[in-house]
Order: C-alpha cells, then sequence, then structure tokens
C-alpha cells in the first residue's frame, strides 16, 4: 500500500513538473515571439516605434522647421514658435521688406521668421504643411511623392516646379518608406489654418 502511495505521488510529481516546464516554455516562446516582433516593427520604421516616431524623426533632422514653421524671439535669437508649427508663411505678413531688384540680381533675402525669400525666381513662400485644408489635409500619399520626386507643386502633374530654398532634388533621394512616414506624419499634426500667399515671379518677369 505504502508502496503504491510513494508511486502515486511520484507520478503525480512528475505530471506537474511537466506541466511547470511546459507553461514556462510557452511563456519563454511567447516573450520571444513578442521580442521579434517589436524587433521587426522597429527595422520596419527606421528603428523607431512607429511610422509617426520615424516620420517626425525625419521632418525634425531634415530641417523642414527651419522655414515652414514661423519664428519667435527668444532669449538668444530667433527660435521656432511651437504654436504655428509647420504652418509656412503667416498669411497677413507683408512681403520681405527688401529692395527686389538688387536682392533678385545680386542674392537672395528672407523676412525675419526665414519663411518668404527673395531671389531671381521671384518671392517664394513656405508652405503650410500641417493637416488643415489649407496646407495638406486634403493631399493623397502620391501627390506628397511627386512633390518630392519631381518638384511639382502641390504635387500635380502639369504644375511649376517647387521653387527655392525648397531643396527637393536632394530630398528626391530618400527612400519611399521615408517619404511615406513623413507623409504620415504631417497627416497627423495639429491641423492650423493659414492661407499662404502664391508665389510672385520676378520683376524681369513682370515688365
Amino acid at each position: 500500500m505504502r508502496k503504491q502511495l510513494t508511486t502515486s505521488v511520484s507520478l503525480i510529481a512528475a505530471v506537474i513538473a511537466i506541466f511547470i516546464g511546459c507553461n514556462q516554455k510557452s511563456a519563454e516562446n511567447s516573450s520571444t515571439s513578442q521580442n521579434a516582433d517589436s524587433a521587426s516593427s522597429s527595422m520596419k520604421y527606421g528603428g523607431f516605434e512607429s511610422q509617426l516616431k520615424w516620420g517626425e524623426h525625419l521632418i525634425t533632422i531634415g530641417g523642414c522647421n527651419d522655414c515652414h514653421t514661423p519664428k519667435k524671439m527668444g532669449p538668444h535669437g530667433p527660435v521656432n514658435d511651437s504654436s504655428l508649427m509647420l504652418s509656412g508663411h503667416p498669411a497677413k505678413m507683408p512681403p520681405p521688406p527688401v529692395d527686389r531688384k538688387m536682392a533678385e540680381s545680386k542674392g537672395i533675402a528672407s523676412t525675419q521668421t526665414l519663411t518668404a525669400w527673395v531671389g531671381p525666381w521671384g518671392i517664394s513662400y513656405a508652405a503650410n504643411l500641417t493637416s488643415d485644408s489649407t496646407g495638406i489635409g486634403n493631399w493623397k500619399e502620391d501627390q506628397f511623392i511627386k512633390a518630392l520626386r519631381e518638384g511639382k507643386f502641390k504635387g500635380l502633374d502639369n504644375t511649376r516646379l517647387l521653387l527655392p530654398p525648397m531643396p527637393w532634388e536632394d530630398l528626391r533621394l530618400i527612400s519611399d518608406d521615408e517619404i511615406k512616414a513623413i507623409f504620415a506624419y504631417l497627416k497627423a499634426t495639429r491641423p492650423i489654418h493659414n492661407i499662404v500667399p502664391e508665389a510672385a515671379p520676378p520683376l524681369s518677369a513682370m515688365k
């Protein structure tokens, strides 16, 4: 009787050990799978946790705020106005107060907000890149790709080329995935209603 009891206890202990081992292995496999999925997702988005985070990173290191975000004076000089992030040249701000003839023939000048530029091409204004309808809120992804790949205004066929200082010739070299990440981030930005002025042709073309 004692021998049977000992055998039964041993069998129960073995079953418990096997059960615990299986559970531990299952947990380890699940953890490994989750880590693999996380790593795969990170690799998919340039090392970032999501497409939006990757897009935000690319916008930041790409210097998009340099021209597309109006500036305000800080204790150490001009800084980005966070309330107008990526909204482009303010609608009611007048053109740069410079001698256009001299600027167009000899160099480039910009406003104090760095959102409007004068040069041989005339006057160009930084576009509204926010998700508002006055920005890129109504754009399709293929429009954004065409704008960066071909330098087409508003990403549409039969439109003019993007004007300086927009460096589309360099930006066209980034990958499709990078462009899509940037677009996804811009579409998720806070919408800011701002109708940017139309570009002005050079004085020589207005004679």
